[in-house]
């Protein structure tokens, strides 16, 4: 299995949520980071690097995240909501990204915090109006996400995107793996809580699988080589406090795991 990383050599600075502002890409072998060009372009790019001299920062880099609601039949039944006829879109903004072992901030606005364990889809191909079909031409790979959400303010709000879409609420995996290397069939969406399992269900379990979520976004909008696609939640979805440790997996692609602090 490939792992690719993306990373900053400035170990001083704040994750970089653009290739521009200095991120590069690598496959991690070991203890070493081998260089490559981009996710797209995975031609070496310089010698091999010590992954201590590197800060690992979110495995994508999108101009969008996309996120797909109560795609579990078991997960809309847990919070008193029907199945969806089509697919629930909604976005979180680049500005929620943080990597592995980043800490995410329970923000003072809200009084229920949880976490949602889900498989993540990078997009390596420009995509509008595809066919379901074809969905494997246009996603370079995987990675597992956590879309922390306010669940209070969701409530309130009617609308996700205050609950879904504060700073650090969306951890992303520590690596990617490329979509030729796994068998989508075979993959588990898995959550520990402070080293308890709490979510764990075969994304076969989607109600909407990636080629309908594809072909369903693409109708309104174009997806662009980077962009992140959230394919929603299995059940066990609950709460986390300040000091819980959260631990996303996806056996075969990768894992996720940050700490819940208290806002300053």
């Amino acid at each position: 299995m490939t792992h690719y990383v993306r990373f900053t050599l400035d170990l001083d600075s704040p994750p970089t949520l653009t290739d521009a502002a200095g991120a590069r890409y690598g496959i991690l072998e070991g203890d070493q980071i081998r260089p490559v060009r981009s996710l797209f372009a995975p031609e070496p790019d310089g010698a091999l690097i010590n992954r201590n001299q590197v800060k690992i920062l979110p495995a994508a880099s999108p101009s969008k995240i996309v996120c797909v609601g109560r795609n579990y039949a078991a997960h809309a039944k847990e919070l008193g909501n029907d199945i969806p006829a089509e697919p629930l879109i909604f976005l979180k903004p680049p500005s929620s990204l943080v990597a592995d072992g980043d800490n995410v901030v329970y923000p003072k606005l809200s009084a229920n915090l949880h976490y949602e364990g889900e498989l993540g889809l990078i997009i390596g191909k420009r995509a509008r109006n595809i066919r379901a079909e074809d969905w494997r031409e246009y996603v370079w790979g995987y990675t597992c996400v956590n879309d922390v959400t306010a669940r209070d303010l969701q409530r309130k709000d009617g609308q996700w995107t205050r609950g879904k879409g504060f700073d650090t609420f969306c951890p992303t995996g520590l690596w990617s793996v490329p979509l030729h290397e796994v068998n989508f069939d075979s993959l588990r969406v898995q959550t520990w809580l402070d080293g308890n399992c709490v979510q764990d269900a075969p994304v076969t379990d989607m109600i909407f699988p990636p080629g309908a979520i594809l072909a369903y976004v693409t109708q309104f909008l174009t997806l662009e080589p980077g962009d992140l696609i959230a394919t929603g939640t299995p059940e066990g979805v609950g709460p986390m406090q300040i000091g819980s440790t959260v631990r996303v997996a996806v056996p075969g692609v990768g894992q996720v795991e940050n700490s819940i602090v208290a806002e300053q």
